[in-house]
């Protein structure tokens, strides 16, 4: 559980009423009252190193959790490595139960999002260093395939009501692009392994 201020103008009655009823024994509740974007949680970190193999963390909402999405994605891939499973009770990302395929499955287009972000700082980045080194030339090829970009291309292409023209212009590539990597299911075609390939062996 946590909350944001310390001067009691907040409780954590609701998650606490929530937690219990969701099964979790009052011994095993853990409270910060701390802003969720800073470092210093020591409840968590308590609650982090109680955990054992076979045990789910359970939170009230998702932003109770993690300070950001790659927060969450470092936390989450923690506990997966410890056998320990993440189940968010409401909110957004109540679809998230990691002890469940369907959940799972959430969780990672999470885990490609972030990835995608990154990726995007990046050529962000060098887009603008080439930018101011040659001053004056127009348009320019769009981003090529990125790991992110397929897991999130593949991610989202397997669900129902995905905008391709939509996708290829987040992604910042062309439909050619995006189906010589991804099949129109959401199955990963051969250029789109080679690339998940070439980053494992790297």
């Amino acid at each position: 559980m946590r909350v944001s201020k310390a001067d009691g103008s907040q409780t954590t009655d609701l998650q606490r009423d929530a937690l219990l009823g969701a099964g979790v024994e009052a011994e095993a509740l853990y409270e910060d009252k701390a802003s969720g974007a800073k470092d210093d949680r020591p409840q968590l970190a308590a609650c982090l190193k109680a955990l054992r193999s076979g045990d789910t963390l359970m939170v009230w909402k998702l932003d109770r959790l993690g300070r950001n999405l790659r927060h969450l994605v470092n936390v989450v891939h923690e506990l997966t490595e410890r056998g320990i499973g993440l189940k968010v009770l409401t909110g957004q990302g109540a679809a998230i139960d990691t002890t469940t395929a369907s959940g799972k499955l959430v969780f990672g287009i999470f885990a490609a999002l972030a990835e995608f972000e990154r990726e995007l700082i990046s050529e962000r980045t060098t887009a603008g260093l080439a930018s101011a080194r040659a001053r004056g030339r127009k348009g320019g090829r769009p981003y090529k395939m990125t790991p992110a970009k397929v897991r999130l291309a593949a991610a989202s292409m397997g669900q129902p009501g995905t905008n391709v023209g939509e996708l290829c212009k987040e992604l910042g590539v062309t439909r050619q692009t995006l189906y010589r990597h991804v099949s129109p299911t959401g199955q990963l075609r051969e250029d789109g392994r080679k690339l998940l390939a070439q980053r494992r062996i790297k």
